[in-house]
């Protein structure tokens, strides 16, 4: 074993993030004790399920547990386990790099709103760095199971840390904690005793302590389980406060906030299954890469492994929780996980509880919650979608099985008016007279409502969906209809509005009388259209670009080509509105070359009503300048 010291400064960032911990969280600083609790859980639960088939890493050392050893004279606490420990290589790695690649978004992100501190810090994987809430040193002593090397870790979190080898009796690890001033009742009894009672009950290992005992002038010291060990998820409903829900959430999760809701679930018949599933009430900033700590498996009770992907679709990926089978095999491989029917039957269940909580959720109404400081009183659906809807969007656009479970939890801004609007609403609010689903995608929800292509939809008084996230069009095509009401972009296609025989036929003979206009502009824009012809969609704009009916909007186009795909070059129709006084105008033009401005000019605003640049800025301000000076 080497006898030297290593000093290894940490990412440049930690000061901030240490001091952050330190300062933001001081009012709730009993918590670190639960991270760190819950950290040797984990150390031990990781031991457990590698020695399913490494018997030799448990040795003599078979009763599994979690010691906390108080030094009132010295002034420190001592986490204790007999779990995995950790190699000197992983000590630097997991706590030498706070919140991994996540800590340098984290201070963005908290440095604009320092009063959503509170919020965010438990989501970025900074459990261990509560200890320095009331410690003002940390030494860790590890020493890794099948290993006879001990290493120490050591800090005093002024922007580095030490590594040495040091000695342990067996393997595991111990955190000490060398408590502040204002802290040293964490050496003390009955302080320790109420917070593992208040956050760490539940926790399936034995949580024990010293404790004096015996008459006055004869203490007699012993060893006392402060823990009840009876997982929560176990246990009667009926049996189970609200709170203890909650404590349990933050515990296995690591977020400060209470959950949004959760579902407690226990499945009878051809397999057992016990379940406790839970939606955070805020997203965490890197939603969008699988995050660990998703869903956990346990098999009889017996901790299997963290993030089962294989019983969680990638879409649920923002569920927290366990799930406990009584049918898969204790010995259970990642492998075999992904071929067994048993698996299959979890993974339906947990999307099935899932969506069920989802929906209860949809069909409550406005319940008080503290948003910004205040009570407000707010939907609890709105504030998961706002958070987490997207993923919902995945899960339309990849899980056919759940499609239809799916589509009446999505929600869309609308032409009806503000907020959220579901699409069961939406089907009721259709007048007779619409037979589709109407939407217009656009990079703003400005640009949405403002768009040229839905002004007759709206005249008419058919309401449309404004999609302005990037995969809304696709998730539109993945559904094509509603309760039987297809969806139709209002930006392709031929609109099938309804109309007398007498717009009918005003439409023909306006088609016959601009046949002229309409060929002179066809020949002016050439190559740049696909065809040219009078619109039905319009009413106050002079004109409007659209797609074929089958083929892609510009929008789509657009999105794929900043997303760096080869997106060939699609031809699409210009509609003119000719009862607009700028097309009547145009009619009048005798000068080819003016003619051709005025057209080049209609094409261009075509482009920026909807969002699109037009293909020569420079030539579109020059005619724009030309214009004003003529005029």
């Amino acid at each position: 074993m080497s006898t030297t010291v290593e000093k290894h400064p940490f990412q440049a960032e930690v000061n901030e993030v240490l001091s952050l911990v330190v300062n933001s969280l001081y009012s709730h600083r009993e918590v670190f004790l639960r991270e760190l609790i819950s950290n040797a859980a984990d150390a031990i639960d990781q031991l457990s399920f590698r020695a399913l088939t490494d018997h030799s890493l448990l040795g003599d050392d078979q009763d599994l547990r979690i010691e906390l050893v108080r030094d009132e004279k010295a002034h420190t606490l001592t986490i204790r386990d007999n779990g995995v420990g950790m190699s000197r290589d992983e000590l630097i790695e997991h706590l030498g790099t706070i919140a991994r690649s996540g800590s340098k978004r984290l201070m963005q992100s908290l440095s604009a709103e320092q009063r959503k501190d509170l919020t965010l810090i438990g989501q970025f994987g900074v459990g261990f760095y509560s200890a320095f809430l009331v410690a003002d040193a940390v030494t860790v002593v590890s020493r890794k199971a099948g290993s006879d090397e001990t290493w120490v870790w050591e800090s005093q979190a002024k922007g580095d840390f030490e590594i040495r080898g040091g000695h342990r009796t067996g393997r595991g690890t111990d955190v000490i904690l060398h408590l502040k001033d204002d802290a040293r009742e964490y050496a003390t009894e009955w302080p320790v005793r109420e917070v593992v009672r208040k956050y760490s009950d539940y926790v399936r290992w034995p949580i024990r302590m010293q404790v004096e005992r015996g008459k006055e002038g004869e203490p007699k010291t012993e060893w006392q389980t402060l823990n009840q060990a009876r997982a929560l998820w176990t246990r009667p409903k009926a049996e189970i406060e609200p709170a203890q829900y909650q404590e349990f959430y933050k515990s296995l999760s690591h977020d400060w906030q209470d959950p949004l809701a959760w579902t407690h679930f226990k499945v009878e018949g051809a397999h057992e299954l016990t379940g406790l599933l839970f939606l955070p009430s805020q997203a965490p900033f890197d939603l969008a890469e699988r995050r660990k700590g998703g869903v956990r498996l346990f098999v009889k009770r017996v901790f299997i492994m963290d993030d089962a992907q294989e019983i969680v679709p990638e879409w649920l990926r923002f569920v927290r929780g366990v799930v406990d089978s009584e049918d898969l095999p204790l010995n259970v491989s990642r492998e075999i996980l992904q071929k067994d029917a048993t698996t299959r039957f979890i993974r339906k269940q947990v999307v099935g509880k899932t969506l069920a909580l989802l929906e209860e959720l949809a069909a409550e109404g406005e319940t008080p919650r503290e948003v910004d400081g205040e009570q407000r009183q707010v939907r609890r659906y709105e504030s998961f979608w706002t958070e987490f809807g997207r993923l919902l969007k995945e899960g339309v656009y990849h899980d056919f099985e759940a499609r239809d479970r799916l589509a009446p939890l999505l929600r869309f801004r609308s032409s009806h008016g503000d907020g959220w609007h579901g699409l069961k609403d939406y089907v009721g609010r259709m007048p007779a007279a619409q037979k589709a689903i109407y939407f217009v995608a656009a990079d703003s929800l400005a640009t949405a409502r403002s768009s040229p292509h839905i002004e007759a939809l709206r005249k008419h008084g058919f309401e449309v969906l404004l999609l302005t996230d990037t995969i809304d069009e696709w998730i539109v095509d993945a559904l094509r209809e509603f309760d039987g009401r297809p969806f139709v972009s209002a930006a392709k296609g031929a609109l099938d509005l309804p109309e007398s025989e007498a717009d009918k036929q005003r439409k023909e003979e306006l088609q016959q009388q601009l046949a002229p206009l309409l060929e002179r502009v066809q020949q002016a824009l050439g190559e740049q259209v696909k065809s040219v012809r009078v619109t039905d969609r319009l009413t106050d704009s002079p004109a409007c670009l659209v797609s074929d009916a089958h083929g892609m909007s510009a929008h789509q186009e657009r999105i794929l080509r900043e997303a760096g795909h080869a997106v060939p070059a699609q031809k699409r129709i210009l509609e003119l509105n000719a009862e607009h006084p700028v097309v009547k105008r145009l009619q009048a033009i005798g000068d080819e070359a003016t003619f051709a401005d005025w057209v080049a000019l209609l094409h261009d605003q075509a482009l920026l009503a909807e969002g699109s640049l037009p293909p020569d800025p420079a030539a579109f301000s020059r005619r724009i300048q030309a214009l004003m000076a003529a005029n």
